[in-house]
């Protein structure tokens, strides 16, 4: 399906911006399920700068990737902040920089850990802490209140940390010189406000949107990763929500183009419920969604946009 594509770019194009995200959500807005990992109380200010100039560049970078994407497995931390140096010598820079955190108590890990019992520490998944959050904060505001960091159901995390891979993998695009992440949010950055068609404020929930620049090509999307455990129903539902934003042309008057919808599929099954859905919608409405595996983001975001057309 024709994606749109956003006016080329002028030269000297803004540096990436990143936006950060509210608590763990399941999809209606209610906080996830389960119990709280105990995080220690908010530190008092005085103690926040004192933690704060302990901080190397890496160890802030780390908590500013948490607080925007919420979830990180160990491995995903090294691809993101350690990406020097040989293999070993990664996986044991990434593990002290993760347990020095943890023991300033910037970062909570979770009891549950993803890839099985052989992943190591890189298997662990992290969250920031409310000592982490104290610690951005003294830098300025950044936007919302403070968080606990919930243990999830497996599946709900590990639809967070798809999410998170996605934003991975386009920074490891970026490195290599395919794109220009110009501005990437996360939930619930990421959302949109607008009137619903009966007069009340509806809310369109995208997981993450993206912009970026691949040639002289200024190219965005909102994403949307399935793990197909949504019935086609729920899918239909909220593409109609996508629908009805489009129809209401705010995006378009901000933007002068409507951002594509990338449905990112984990597998098989979840492909066949997208394709399932996007048939059953109007034919003048199928044009906005593009459905792909997760694995093929970086392929589909810079090869479509490349292929795609002008607004």
């Amino acid at each position: 399906m024709s994606p749109h594509i956003d006016s080329p770019t002028p030269a000297g194009r803004p540096a990436c911006r990143v936006e950060p995200v509210m608590p763990l959500t399941c999809a209606n807005g209610v906080a996830a399920p389960t119990t709280v990992e105990p995080i220690p109380a908010r530190p008092r200010s005085p103690r926040a700068h004192l933690l704060r100039k302990r901080l190397s560049d890496r160890d802030l970078a780390v908590l500013q990737s948490l607080a925007m994407l919420r979830l990180l497995r160990g491995d995903q931390v090294q691809r993101l902040h350690v990406a020097e140096g040989s293999a070993e010598t990664r996986a044991r820079r990434a593990r002290a920089l993760l347990q020095r955190l943890a023991e300033l108590k910037l970062v909570v890990r979770l009891a549950r850990r993803v890839g099985g019992v052989r992943a190591g520490s890189a298997g662990y998944v992290y969250g920031l802490s409310g000592h982490g959050q104290a610690v951005l904060a003294v830098d300025g505001p950044t936007g919302g209140r403070r968080r606990r960091v919930w243990e999830t159901s497996p599946s709900f995390m590990g639809h967070v940390l798809d999410g998170s891979e996605v934003y991975i993998r386009l920074v490891e695009a970026e490195r290599t010189g395919k794109l220009e992440i110009l501005n990437f949010q996360a939930e619930p950055a990421a959302w949109r406000h607008f009137p619903g068609p009966g007069g009340p404020t509806a809310t369109l929930k995208p997981d993450g949107f993206v912009r970026l620049g691949i040639g002289d090509v200024e190219s965005s999307a909102f994403l949307e990763v399935d793990r197909g455990t949504e019935s086609v129903p729920t899918l239909v539902r909220k593409c109609r929500t996508y629908a009805a934003y489009w129809q209401s042309g705010i995006e378009q008057a901000a933007h002068a183009v409507f951002p594509r919808v990338l449905w990112l599929a984990s597998g098989a099954r979840s492909a066949e419920r997208i394709t399932r859905a996007l048939t059953q919608l109007p034919a003048d409405t199928q044009h906005l969604f593009h459905t792909s595996f997760l694995e093929d983001v970086v392929t589909v975001l810079t090869a479509t946009a490349l292929g795609g057309r002008s607004a």
